[in-house]
């Protein structure tokens, strides 16, 4: 591996971000705007634990709006919260 390859897989998007120009007076601004390694949706158990552990329990689904995450539904199970990270984003959650 060389000294600036990235690890992970080729559709991942980048982790490098652009820099700050001095001269813009919203730059600090926009940066803090950027969702946290650029994922924009995300599942989470319900009732806490791991992702992987109780597969079958539903999961909060939280996207992120511009500013911080929000909920913005449920999902049966892991399955179903993965199928819905991984779509399009202008697919709606299902609230069970």
């Amino acid at each position: 591996m060389g000294k600036h390859s990235r690890p992970g897989p080729v559709n991942q998007p980048s982790r490098a971000v652009p820099r700050v120009d001095a001269d813009a007076p919203l730059a600090a601004y926009n940066k803090r705007r950027r969702p946290p390694m650029d994922v924009w949706r995300k599942h989470r158990p319900l009732h806490g634990a791991a992702s992987h552990l109780r597969p079958d329990e539903a999961r909060a689904l939280i996207a992120w709006n511009g500013f911080a995450y929000e909920m913005a539904g449920t999902a049966p199970n892991l399955v179903a919260a993965q199928e819905w990270v991984t779509s399009a984003p202008d697919a709606e959650p299902t609230d069970d």
